[in-house]
């Protein structure tokens, strides 16, 4: 016959606190057993580098003022509430692409979408949206999501710091 534990409590076979303490130990086992393997390694900075070797200069991580930046390796999905800034001619005269900055047309920089795509910016202050190229690398100002050309800022109605929506848009 097959004695089972509750059997054995009810036959006073088997205290309570012995089941407690049997309990306890079969815990304590569980938790000792998940320690036992070694820890993941961390990846050295070059293996970390190595999915981004084949890509263009501008799609590598970068530093800026002592802070390292992971271009994403693709941006579907992508969607994200912030604040926005413009920037105009006082930029200076190259993008992160190496093509020339020009105010008037619709572009943004951003700090880690793939260069270039194509995103859907919305002021959440006054409902205006249209699509930009990101095209550049930026802001590198606190707390700020993404800096919108002289260009584009215009059309969305934003004067200085504006909240937004981005979310990319397939090409």
């Amino acid at each position: 016959m097959i004695l089972t534990i509750s059997t054995l409590i009810r036959k006073k076979r088997l205290p309570c606190y012995a089941l407690n303490r049997l309990a306890a130990q079969l815990i304590f086992i569980a938790l000792i057993s998940g320690c036992a393997s070694d820890a993941p390694k961390p990846l050295s900075s070059e293996r970390a580098n190595q999915g981004y070797k084949a890509k263009p200069a501008y799609n590598r991580p970068y530093k800026v003022k002592g802070k390292t930046y992971y271009p994403l390796a693709s941006a579907t999905g992508y969607r994200k509430r912030g604040i926005a800034s413009w920037y105009g001619a006082e930029s200076g005269g190259k993008t992160a692409m190496g093509s020339r900055f020009k105010p008037a047309q619709l572009t943004a920089a951003h700090k880690t979408l793939p260069l270039p795509c194509k995103i859907k910016v919305t002021n959440l202050n006054n409902g205006r949206s249209i699509e930009v190229l990101v095209n550049d690398r930026g802001p590198f100002h606190g707390g700020r999501l993404i800096d919108l050309s002289q260009g584009a800022a215009k059309k969305l109605g934003i004067k200085g710091l504006t909240e937004v929506e981005v979310e990319y848009v397939e090409n």
